[in-house]
């Protein structure tokens, strides 16, 4: 389990405030996904414009939307301007945000050329003042979000940590790259294990959370062996594997693997993702957006030929449907062909 402030969450396992990826449809599928074990600990909204939610673009509300079971929920703001960061953290916790993250890590230019994102980890002294105004303007618990440092020679992250955790910040994470870096080559872990390190020497009860290249269970067990962090963030690696979080909980607390999810299983998670989209976005918008999300699933799906092609050629949620439930009954029909012809020593059935 992982504390951060006053809110206990069930396990250590957050999912990323991914742009253009983790709306609540999304947030929904994942945290179905655990089948009844623990899964996610904490979901995050995609990055929130702060000036955008307080001249309430619609855009910017339907990414901030959220529901009873999307819950525990974190909003990741960004911004450089102390009071309406501020501001807009009230608004995120008047509307269903369970804990408030600054966005100090992301390196993309459209965030940092306006001074946000990680172009905050220049000027560490202001970036403090601004955390410090954000803490106090809010009652529920605040966390930021950081990388490394701009490039290799401004190094931030083992200072800026625990001056954060100074002024009421209540959990680190880090993403073990430099902004120079953007997303290649593979994350530092020795990095990351430096702000742990840092962060357990002056505030040993704040949580420093891990991020980067996690792609499967043994990926994060390995990030939390080698660099000791309190738990790991999971972003990219979700997309397709919702269901990541219940295997690495497991992996985490028995050192075994679950059995893996049943394709029909799986195939249920998609349609409910589908069935989400549909409730938040419409018909429309649901099957375009299908369209491209079924490249995720695609792989988890295997085999299933003319899987994306097929789903590519759908115009309607009827369409969908039956095609996906055509596709659950023609696999289980191949895998009883090749059982029987398996036990009848026959060449299996592959068309």
């Amino acid at each position: 389990m992982l504390r951060i402030g006053s809110v206990q969450l069930e396990t250590n396992l957050l999912l990323a405030p991914l742009a253009g990826y983790t709306d609540m449809p999304f947030r929904l599928v994942v945290r179905e996904a655990g089948g009844g074990l623990p899964g996610v600990g904490l979901a995050f909204t995609e990055l929130l414009c702060s000036n955008a939610i307080l001249n309430e673009s619609h855009k910017t509300l339907w990414l901030a939307s959220t529901c009873p079971r999307d819950q525990p929920l974190g909003m990741q703001l960004y911004g450089r301007d102390p009071e309406t960061l501020a501001e807009a953290a009230r608004w995120a916790e008047a509307h269903g945000a369970t804990t408030i993250d600054i966005n100090m890590g992301c390196p993309v230019d459209k965030v940092t050329k306006h001074n946000g994102g990680s172009m905050l980890l220049c000027n560490p002294v202001s970036t403090v003042e601004l955390a410090a105004h954000v803490v106090k303007s809010v009652r529920v618990p605040v966390t930021a979000k950081i990388r490394l440092g701009w490039d290799d020679s401004r190094i931030v992250g083992p200072t800026i940590a625990p001056a954060l955790a100074d002024v009421g910040i209540a959990c680190i994470t880090v993403h073990g790259r430099t902004t120079e870096q953007m997303f290649k080559p593979s994350v530092r872990l020795e990095g990351i294990a430096l702000v742990v390190e840092a962060m357990k020497k002056h505030h040993p009860n704040i949580p420093v959370i891990g991020n980067g290249d996690i792609k499967s269970p043994q990926d994060a067990k390995r990030m939390i062996d080698v660099t000791g962090c309190d738990g790991v963030m999971i972003g990219r690696g979700a997309l397709g594997q919702p269901w990541i979080f219940r295997d690495t909980h497991h992996l985490l607390t028995t050192g075994d693997l679950p059995a893996p999810v049943p394709r029909r299983e799986r195939v249920r998670l998609v349609v409910s993702h589908f069935d989400h989209l549909m409730r938040c976005r419409g018909e429309r918008i649901a099957v375009n957006m299908i369209n491209q999300r079924i490249s995720w699933y695609s792989p988890y799906l295997q085999p299933w030929p003319g899987l994306k092609q097929g789903v590519r050629t759908l115009r309607s949620a009827a369409e969908f449907h039956d095609f996906m439930a055509r596709g659950v009954e023609d696999a289980a029909r191949r895998f009883d062909e090749q059982n029987t012809a398996s036990a009848l020593g026959e060449p299996a059935v592959t068309a």
